[in-house]
């Protein structure tokens, strides 16, 4: 990527099906990376458009938060914010689908797109977040930004071409703002 330009994160309403072919493109893109979010190589376009497609149901039924970084350029990453718990959990949501286009990452991305889906907790009065990560780098990001290591799963899930990997859960209690 060439531009310097600060990306912006912003909720999304509604997901347009330009939205979904783009969120496709990022999914496709970070499972042929090598990333444990739930799909296997070889993943097709019609299984990532059938994901997103999923996702902005939900989006429209207000069970989540679907959160973008953008530049001019397009979409540059994503993440979800997962409101819809079990009745006796009404004060959590989890973290879900963080992904960053390989192009794009180094670029402080994921620190905003989490930032946005702490902000996005907060104003659903949520009060505690989860996620489970695969991922080393992604794990030292939620540790500089004060989430806490639970610990461990090991073969908890597969990587993309099936081998085993151990997945690390974390959370965050989130302190009300001003």
């Amino acid at each position: 990527m060439t531009t310097t330009e600060t990306p912006r994160v912003r909720a999304l309403a509604t997901v347009s099906d330009a939205q979904v072919q783009a969120l496709a493109d990022l999914l496709i893109d970070c499972v042929e990376g090598g990333a444990s979010v739930s799909f296997m190589l070889p993943i097709t376009r019609e299984r990532a458009l059938a994901f997103w497609r999923k996702v902005a149901d939900g989006v429209a039924r207000g069970e989540r938060v679907l959160l973008v970084a953008e530049d001019d350029e397009g979409l540059l990453g994503t993440v979800q914010v997962v409101l819809d718990q079990p009745e006796n959990q009404p004060h959590r949501a989890e973290v879900s689908k963080m992904l960053v286009f390989r192009r794009a990452r180094r670029r402080g991305i994921g620190a905003l797109l989490m930032q946005a889906a702490e902000d996005a907790a907060r104003e659903h009065r949520k009060t505690l977040l989860v996620l489970d990560t695969s991922s080393a780098e992604a794990e030292r990001l939620y540790a500089r930004m004060g989430w806490q290591r639970v610990g461990v799963i090991p073969g908890f899930a597969l990587l993309p071409e099936g081998e085993p990997c151990g997945t690390t859960f974390f959370y965050l209690a989130l302190e009300a703002r001003g």
